[in-house]
């Protein structure tokens, strides 16, 4: 049976542990300052937080292109002859990201492409279930593989807070009006993935604390999640009181394998320091 390989982008947000642990590829997304072109995971999060203070200008983002998705592929290949590719890509609803993939994989044989309709540790649970069953179901075909994961692309559930409005804002997720507002009042909208875009559903008032603890409540009332599989996504800048709440909050809900993972570039210029998000596999 052909050796199955595994890619996504960098706005999955993966741990390094994990893409060693399921030898997963990811090819970079990229971040811009001052007309300067920074591939994601090139410089710590904290230089785009930086960057703000002393300008504040909010850096922009970029789609992967096609050449770097050639240039992906061929590694893939080079490194493992003759395998099948899985790319499971970031959202095409939010970024030209996965259209580029498209036309990169027509140069090529035996890559199948499947668009996740979502970011960070949504696309991460989507990819991370795939890696199990490549793993521990190795007699798994691929067009098995790809049927299980397209019926999985719906259950993953991706919810989170955004430390900064000013940052949300210039994302074009809100308006001036209600970003001012949003600041005045202590106001925490809640960002959901659906059909591949975000969209916020609530809003919580008060700090992260509060707001992420409502928002778990909220998170784990509205979907019957797979208990083995719970993602706590982070930016930098989030205290640690805040992050031990949320364990406990997650443990009384009686889910015992959680992992952090800490937003990257990409999605931490659209969510800015100290922002909390869950995400999960519905049953």
């Amino acid at each position: 049976m052909k050796e199955i390989i595994l890619s996504t982008e960098s706005g999955a947000d993966l741990p390094e542990d994990l893409k060693v642990k399921y030898n997963l590829y990811t090819v970079p997304m990229h971040i811009i300052m001052d007309d300067k072109d920074y591939p994601d995971g090139s410089l710590p999060v904290e230089e785009i937080y930086s960057y703000y203070e002393r300008t504040k200008k909010i850096p922009s983002t970029t789609a992967t292109n096609v050449h770097e998705y050639e240039e992906l592929f061929t590694a893939i290949r080079k490194a493992h002859p003759g395998c099948d590719i899985i790319h499971i890509g970031y959202t095409s609803k939010a970024s030209s990201s996965f259209q580029n993939a498209v036309i990169a994989a027509e140069e090529f044989e035996d890559i199948h492409l499947i668009d996740a309709l979502n970011v960070t540790g949504g696309l991460a649970a989507v990819v991370l279930y795939a890696a199990e069953i490549v793993k521990k179901e190795p007699e798994t075909g691929v067009d098995q593989l790809i049927e299980r994961i397209k019926r999985t692309v719906p259950k993953a559930r991706l919810s989170f807070i955004p430390g900064s409005l000013e940052f949300l804002k210039a994302g074009g997720r809100v308006s001036n009006a209600g970003s001012l507002i949003g600041t005045l009042l202590k106001i925490k909208p809640r960002i959901d993935l659906k059909d591949g875009k975000l969209i916020s559903t609530k809003k919580y008032r008060g700090k992260m604390k509060g707001a992420g603890k409502k928002l778990l409540h909220d998170y784990f009332s509205e979907y019957n999640l797979d208990p083995d599989q719970l993602y706590f996504i982070y930016s930098a800048g989030l205290d640690e009181e805040t992050r031990q709440l949320m364990e406990q909050t997650a443990e009384d809900y009686g889910f015992r394998n959680i992992r952090w993972i800490q937003a990257g570039g990409m999605i931490s210029t659209h969510s800015g320091p100290g922002g909390f998000g869950v995400a999960g596999l519905e049953k």
